[in-house]
């Protein structure tokens, strides 16, 4: 009996380890990005609504923010996030790093209440808090990450059935959205414009993760850049990295930002690890008690990010006006809160 609870006690202490130096240096690189990317939110939200009084918006297909210098200071901050994100998959398994973007939420919601004037209600703070009581509980149980020594070995798993099929499935429901759905329905329905973001956000990350691993191996004396995959990883995070930018930046542009920033992290958050289980089989290297506390630790985020869109409800006055219509008028600064000018309304309403 007491050799049986002296291996229970040994499966138990391998079980919870501890992070290793690999982990660690994800997890500070996943802090550091959640702060420039929570606030690279409102910077470019701000540009976008300077842009949006003299040129053609965003949300209707307008460029006119390129040529805004706050939107760009908004997006050097979030290349910077992106690039400390980028960074963090090299070291860390998905399924840590990219929970943490619940930590760009909360940054987002307080900034937004301070700077946008989007108001954030005492249950909008419970929601920050169990995004971190969620976050920690990923942290602390996350998976060690997986031993690869080149990068034909992440394109081996790349080209699995299983993730082939669900990488032919994201694109087939993502060409489905921007050609039949989004025409009709993006203006009115925040669900369209996240889930393009968010699936090929999911493919993106792969990819992110493929060279990010690359490059750490080259760098560490294995020179990786000589292979054909490392190059194509890279054209795959290109492109989809643009295709997430001209979404994203029609949905911030279009909805309230602390509606956009937790239904994103939400949808990002799932597929990514959706994918991530199915392509570098995290799950296979835990036990079902980690599995399981994972799992408790995101559903505690997805109710912190829920709380945050219903405390947006509740200070907008309804669900329908916070999701579905265009946002209320800021009187102040003559923008309804999704950038058109009033003037634009009212000769809209008179002709």
């Amino acid at each position: 009996m007491a050799a049986l609870d002296t291996g229970a006690a040994d499966a138990m202490s391998d079980a919870y380890k501890g992070m290793s130096s690999d982990n660690i240096k994800g997890l500070v690189l996943g802090l550091s990005s959640s702060f420039f990317i929570g606030a690279s939110f409102i910077v470019k939200k701000k540009g976008l609504k300077k842009a949006g009084a003299s040129g053609v918006r965003a949300g209707v297909g307008g460029y006119s923010y390129l040529f805004e210098p706050l939107w760009w200071v908004g997006m050097i901050t979030m290349i910077v996030g992106e690039i400390a994100n980028f960074a963090a998959y090299a070291f860390a398994p998905a399924i840590l790093v990219t929970p943490l973007g619940a930590l760009s939420i909360i940054i987002s919601a307080v900034l937004a209440h301070f700077i946008l004037r989007e108001k954030l209600h005492i249950f909008g703070i419970l929601g920050c808090a169990l995004c971190v009581v969620g976050s920690t509980t990923i942290v602390l149980h996350a998976p060690q990450e997986r031993e690869i020594e080149s990068v034909k070995e992440v394109w081996d798993l790349a080209s699995e059935p299983a993730f082939l099929f669900y990488a032919a499935l994201v694109i087939a429901v993502v060409l489905i959205l921007i050609f039949q759905y989004i025409p009709q329905y993006g203006q009115t329905h925040i669900l369209f414009y996240i889930g393009v973001c968010s699936l090929v956000g999911s493919l993106s990350v792969m990819s992110v993760k493929a060279l990010g691993i690359a490059l750490k191996l080259t760098l560490s004396g294995t020179n990786q850049l000589i292979y054909p995959q490392t190059w194509t990883f890279a054209m795959v995070v290109t492109i989809c990295v643009l295709t997430q930018m001209n979404y994203l930046n029609k949905a911030l542009d279009t909805f309230n930002t602390a509606v956009v920033s937790p239904i994103y992290y939400v949808m990002f958050t799932s597929f990514t690890i959706l994918a991530s289980v199915i392509m570098f089989k995290d799950w296979d290297r835990q036990n079902p008690t980690q599995i399981v506390t994972e799992l408790c630790g995101f559903v505690t985020i997805l109710s912190g990010t829920f709380l945050l869109h219903k405390t947006k409800d509740i200070a907008d006055g309804s669900m329908s006006m916070a999701v579905r219509l265009p946002k209320h008028a800021d009187e102040e600064d003559g923008y309804v809160q999704e950038g058109i000018p009033l003037r634009r309304q009212e000769s809209l309403r008179t002709s």
